[in-house]
């Protein structure tokens, strides 16, 4: 960029932060926002729904942030449905009769293309398993897809099985683009770790697994591996971390906890960001077979501690784990107890460093630096679409 070249102007959606349990997608929005934020290249402006009640919390973002007079749901359904109103300008952008140069939206509420745009797909769950959802987050979903078929010039996605997937729903291959997430680099000292533990109640080494309790998630060969474990003599606890999901999961997990030696399994429920970060921390192991994931972030953030790592062959977990993890057949329990074995034993050193060396190559300021190169193109391409008489 030139000095007399202005940064680029990007509107990107921010609303997920509000929504009762953010998420994943939330933890994308607030990172990569902070990330473009250090940059000079770009000028973001976060747009979300109207607030509830009379105050508007800026809730930390360091970027502006205006807001639709629609509240969340008439704005969703609005862009659903009718595709307007178009995204609000801050006032001096309006003053200056200036539009915005792109468009991202960040998650599957799309907002009608007045510039070229650029949309994020996480995932396409909807699809693959479509019984997670109501019939109404569906068919919102499914006008979501048509629509970034129809309008995106660009689609970013976080890993190549979301992009296989995305191109099985029939977005044009040549429109993805993969840029992986990056990864925060927390810092646990050893007190914190020992406060953890006296928290807890977790007194031996143990393997941790984290997630919602649903099928996809895996969580029953954990357990399988696990009672493996006890019956050839191991002192590892096991701890779980997550909230209740669907599926009947959580009910057999209860089941399966209650037939083991007591206070061998430890059930967290859903933990803080800075409680989970030391649960990473404290772990000998961690065990993530999940079936799928659009990236898979809980791998990244056990390696940035040096936690070894068992994962799924097969996932976007091992396209992005390197050196660090075992890779296993989730749906074989076996193996997945020999891999815990091996990630608790002597391998347990060479695993961790390389997990940790893996994860530290993953960062945000990388991924923003990939998002701004699809902003340009996305300029270029709207440019030429313009000319063509298609914007």
């Amino acid at each position: 960029m030139t000095a007399n070249t202005s940064p680029m102007s990007v509107a990107l959606t921010v609303e997920q932060l509000w929504q009762p349990v953010p998420g994943g997608s939330g933890t994308y929005i607030r990172a990569l926002t902070d990330a473009l934020a250090s940059r000079d290249d770009v000028s973001v402006v976060g747009v979300r729904a109207r607030p509830h009640g009379l105050s508007f919390p800026q809730d930390s973002l360091p970027v502006e942030v205006v807001a639709s007079r629609l509240p969340r749901k008439a704005l969703y359904e609005s862009w659903g449905r009718l595709r307007r109103p178009a995204l609000p300008r801050p006032a001096g952008m309006r003053a200056l009769h200036r539009g915005y140069d792109v468009l991202h939206a960040t998650t599957w509420a799309v907002p009608p293309r007045t510039a070229p745009l650029v949309v994020t797909v996480h995932d396409v769950a909807f699809l693959r398993s479509p019984e997670h959802f109501t019939r109404r987050g569906v068919a919102f979903f499914e006008r979501a897809l048509a629509t970034v078929r129809r309008e995106a010039d660009l689609v970013i996605v976080p890993s190549e099985v979301t992009r296989a997937d995305c191109v099985d729903a029939g977005i044009d291959a040549d429109r993805l683009r993969v840029v992986h997430h990056g990864t925060l680099p927390w810092t646990v000292t050893a007190a914190q770790v020992a406060a953890f533990r006296q928290a807890h109640g977790i007194g031996r080494d143990f393997v941790l697994w984290c997630g919602t309790f649903e099928p996809r998630k895996n969580v029953t060969a954990v357990l399988g591996a696990y009672e493996r474990l006890l019956a050839e003599g191991s002192d590892l606890d096991l701890v779980l971390v997550g909230p209740s999901g669907w599926g009947g999961t959580s009910e057999q997990v209860r089941r399966t906890v209650d037939a083991l030696p007591p206070d061998r399994v430890h059930l967290l429920g859903r933990l803080d960001d800075t409680d989970l970060q030391r649960a990473y921390a404290a772990a000998s192991a961690f065990c993530f077979p999940s079936l799928w994931e659009g990236f898979g972030m809980p791998v990244l953030e056990a390696m940035n501690h040096g936690t070894p790592v068992v994962t799924s062959q097969g996932t976007s977990m091992a396209e992005v784990s390197g050196a660090g993890a075992l890779l296993v057949d989730p749906l074989d329990v076996d193996a997945i107890a020999s891999a815990l074995l091996r990630a608790t034993g002597p391998d347990a050193p060479a695993l961790g460093a390389a997990g940790r060396a893996n994860a530290a190559s993953y960062t945000w300021e990388a991924s923003a630096r990939a998002h701004v190169a699809v902003y340009q193109e996305a300029v270029a391409l709207g440019a030429d679409r313009a000319g063509r008489g298609r914007l």
